[in-house]
């Protein structure tokens, strides 16, 4: 199959280009700015911007599927210039677009846990809206929520580090708002860069979509507890009230180079866990996912 992997040359799109190459498919990887020495083996770099339908359409000539997986990231402060409508709603559009004008097959959408055209976060509510548009194409589609992706270039870890720094940089506590409550479903790239390739290459997911999350359910807190555990620290968790954290993000989120704002604030206050976990759809127990524990090296 001829397939094109919107966003990439990304952390999660390195992955996947990697192993839907290793199936013996033609993939080409899109991107504002690829750099073919930093491109899997076989795989060819495009560039284009989702944001601007003409940089793009030309690339889904002769392709017969398209993962897109242009997204902002819900943890880290907008990059200036770049807005969720334009990249997550509108930038769908475009990709949607480009492949109905070359008939294309099917498209497999990267969405999130908790998208929702009406969601508290503008993150969340054009990851919805995005939906909503790929569901009302006329190509097959697959949408995919994972919960947050952990692996080597995640940005899962550096999260947790730099939010330490910028709170508390010289003491062994971490102020996480609300005390790190919130609960995620991590997943691991290894396990699901294959469930993505499926959804590309398999007609028995066509017109699905999928909530897949990780083995284990843990907090923030857990979470950060047991990055600073791989590295040999012990970390103590502070609770920050969530309206205290809220009015504190949206202050400090506006001094540069303070990386979060009170986007992520309402982020941090969304559940990120499957009600049903659909991994079996993929023929995979949750019981034998990789666990963040075993990724970091430290016991589960």
């Amino acid at each position: 199959m001829e397939i094109l992997v919107t966003g990439g040359t990304g952390f999660i799109g390195t992955a996947l280009a990697t192993e839907l190459a290793d199936r013996d498919h033609d993939v080409s990887v899109l991107s504002r700015d690829p750099e073919p020495e930093e491109l899997p083996e076989g795989v060819q770099g495009v560039v284009g911007d989702v944001s601007a339908y003409d940089s793009i359409e030309s690339a889904f000539d002769g392709v017969d599927a398209v993962v897109n997986l242009v997204a902002l990231s819900p943890l880290f402060k907008t990059p200036s210039g770049l807005t969720h409508e334009g990249v997550h709603l509108d930038g769908t559009k475009h990709v949607v677009e480009a492949a109905e004008a070359h008939d294309v097959d099917r498209i497999v959408q990267m969405s999130a846990l908790g998208a929702d055209p009406d969601a508290s976060t503008e993150y969340l509510r054009t990851k919805g809206e995005a939906e909503t548009v790929v569901r009302t194409a006329d190509l097959d589609h697959v949408i995919v929520r994972p919960s947050i992706v952990f692996g080597d270039g995640a940005e899962i870890v550096p999260f947790t580090k730099r939010a330490k720094q910028m709170f508390a940089p010289l003491v062994p506590v971490s102020p996480l708002p609300g005390g790190g409550k919130t609960p995620f479903q991590p997943i691991y790239i290894g396990d699901l860069a294959p469930m993505l390739a499926d959804c590309a290459d398999k007609t028995d997911h066509a017109n699905q979509t999928y909530e897949l999350g990780g083995p284990e359910v843990l907090t923030l807190a857990e979470i950060t507890r047991r990055v600073y555990e791989a590295d040999g620290k012990r970390m103590r968790v502070v609770p920050i009230p969530m309206p205290l954290a809220g009015l504190g993000l949206s202050v400090l989120g506006v001094v540069p180079p303070f990386p979060f704002t009170a986007e992520q604030y309402r982020s941090l206050k969304v559940d990120n866990t499957v009600s049903e976990n659909d991994v079996s759809a993929f023929g995979r127990s949750p019981s034998e996912l990789t666990t963040f524990s075993s990724y970091l090296g430290i016991a589960d």
